[in-house]
């Protein structure tokens, strides 16, 4: 199990070196698991050393959102009396996501951006 786990932090540190390095804009442990992949294409028996490893971390997950969820209360505190800002930007981040994603959609499906109707 040890080793296994070295096996992952030493593809994320790669992926941070590559990233840091290269100066790409990715972050280091997504670059990391591209390697890892990788990796286990070429070297297919690492899947067994590796599997253990990742079952054991997917059955304690959970665990991994705790920091997250004491950061969020932490900083809602630095957020009370923004409520009106924090609220209309959610929303409005939210509506322009949908509209970039809806004429993104539109385009690839090489639909005109016009109305049909008229």
């Amino acid at each position: 199990m040890l080793a296994a786990f070295a096996v992952l932090l030493l593809f994320q540190c790669l992926g941070e070196g590559i990233v840091f390095v290269l100066r790409l804009p990715l972050p280091g442990p997504v670059a990391g698991m591209l390697l890892l992949v990788a990796a286990l294409i070429v070297f297919p028996k690492l899947q067994v050393l590796v599997e253990q490893a990742a079952n054991a971390l997917l059955a304690h997950l959970s665990l991994l959102f705790v920091p997250a969820g004491v950061g969020i209360v932490v900083a809602a505190a630095s957020g009370s009396g923004h409520w009106l800002a924090i609220v209309a930007s959610v929303v409005v981040s939210t509506l322009l996501a949908l509209a970039v994603t809806g004429l993104l959609l539109r385009g690839m499906k090489g639909e005109p951006a016009k109305d049909r109707d008229a």
